[in-house]
């Protein structure tokens, strides 16, 4: 037991010893923590493992999706630009076509393009796109490979030559060939 040592009032009278009775303490201690354990439980308790699996035919083998035809256009090389359509990680064909730069000079400003390439990119996609009609919602994707080292201006270039086919002309807006990626080598 825990005690409290009161002096007295002044006069010779002796000093008040109290006690203080921990047990109510105790008590509210031990409730607490039991609230604190039970809430714990209870949490752990909600969660849903969801990892059973449907049933049907165990035989039945799920083929996952075909991974879909993208063309990705790499720049690293000073020479050329590489057209490659991939699935996923395999290589459906390739075509190098050469890096000729069509340099005008607007009010001092450096403005770069790549006729070669916008003609070899819509030659591309009018031969293997996959979204190539104009009521298809959806787009074909490119992938742009740029070194760290290019050039802004000669990157967007290389992004307007990307943007250059398009499916045609929906209420007065271009419907581009195009969902252009940017991935860095």
């Amino acid at each position: 037991m825990a005690g409290v040592s009161v002096d007295g009032p002044s006069g010779g009278r002796r000093s008040l010893d109290s006690e203080i009775n921990m047990i109510p303490m105790i008590d509210l201690l031990m409730v607490t923590v039991s609230f604190l354990l039970i809430t714990a439980v209870w949490s752990q308790m909600s969660r849903i493992e969801a990892t059973s699996k449907a049933p049907g035919d165990p035989t039945e083998i799920v083929t996952p999706p075909k991974p879909e035809l993208a063309l990705h256009v790499r720049t690293a090389s000073a020479e050329k630009f590489v057209l490659e359509w991939r699935e996923g990680q395999a290589v459906v064909s390739s075509r190098d076509v050469p890096r000729h730069e069509d340099v005008t000079t607007v009010r001092g400003n450096r403005i770069v393009r790549y006729p070669d390439l916008a003609k070899a990119i819509e030659e591309e996609w009018k031969a293997r796109g996959a979204h190539r009609d104009l009521s298809d919602g959806k787009s074909d994707r490119a992938v742009m490979h740029t070194p760290h080292e290019m050039p802004y201006g000669s990157m967007v270039a290389v992004m307007d030559a990307i943007a250059s086919p398009s499916k045609g002309v929906v209420r007065g807006t271009t419907v581009p060939a195009f969902a252009t990626t940017l991935a860095t080598d």
